[in-house]
């Protein structure tokens, strides 16, 4: 899993291998090996960037309602969301549709600018 972890992370975020590594170590360390972890043991930074990894759907959240004395309760839950994590893995480098403008020379834009 963590191989496939880091090559997600690299491909989603564009991140160097070492901090696509950190950052996996970091994820995995707060699962601790458990399939899933209960939303109120992690603080509001972990929180954050779970939320960012959701975002990317590299992490899901399941809520559970229960009553508790007399009121209804929820839990959230966090886990991986292991069939996306290993289609970003394998994706291919997606391409920046504005990166054709970047190989533009400046003096084209610039004679543009003249005419106009």
């Amino acid at each position: 899993m963590k191989q496939l972890l880091i090559k997600a992370l690299k491909n989603r975020f564009d991140m160097s291998k070492e901090d696509a590594v950190a950052l996996a170590k970091t994820v995995e360390g707060i699962f601790k090996g458990k399939e899933e972890i209960e939303d109120m043991t992690i603080d509001k930074y972990v929180r954050a960037l779970f939320y960012d990894l959701q975002r990317e759907k590299l992490l899901k959240i399941r809520r559970e309602e229960f009553k508790e004395k007399g009121k209804q309760m929820r839990k959230y839950y966090w886990s991986f969301d292991n069939d996306r994590i290993k289609e970003v893995a394998v994706e291919e480098k997606r391409e920046d549709p504005f990166n054709i403008y970047k190989k533009i020379p400046k003096d084209a834009w610039m004679i543009q600018l003249k005419i106009n």
